[in-house]
């Protein structure tokens, strides 16, 4: 898919008006579905969103993001707490807010050779410097896991 492209389709037919700047899938986006960078006009969105919820999802976020480029470029408030904002994103059906992607956590795990404790840990442990908390004994890696 041609992102920009795309992003002009919607612009025009949900919006009625041109989209004359580019957009740009933006894979470091963690928490957001879109960005809109006022100083040069251009989106980011996030893939991982759209591969994720579909399209249907998606067509709301770019929604939500013209709603921040088309208020801005017309000089009215188009930030999120802006009354001209809200009332555009509820007459096109945008997006309020991003939705929580589904987590892909490692979790490491490891075993006190001594007594036998086992750890759960998100970031993994060097067990050349640290020990059990218990008993002072040598821990061991025993899994790798994804949730």
């Amino acid at each position: 898919m041609n992102l920009t492209n795309y992003v002009r389709e919607v612009s025009q037919k949900d919006f009625g008006k041109e989209f004359h700047h580019t957009a740009t899938w933006n894979t470091r986006l963690r928490t957001t579905g879109g960005r809109f960078f006022p100083a040069d006009g251009h989106l980011d969105f996030n893939p991982k969103l759209y591969e994720a919820f579909g399209e249907e999802i998606f067509r709301k976020i770019v929604r939500h993001e013209l709603c921040h480029y088309h208020l801005y470029f017309e000089g009215k408030g188009y930030k999120h707490a802006d009354a001209d904002f809200k009332e555009l994103l509820q007459k096109v059906d945008g997006l309020r807010y991003a939705l929580t992607m589904p987590s892909e956590m490692v979790y490491h795990y490891y075993r006190c050779q001594k007594c036998g404790q086992e750890y759960r840990r998100k970031r993994r442990v060097n067990t050349q410097k640290y020990s059990c908390g218990l008993c002072h004994g040598k821990l061991l890696e025993i899994k790798k896991q994804k949730t």
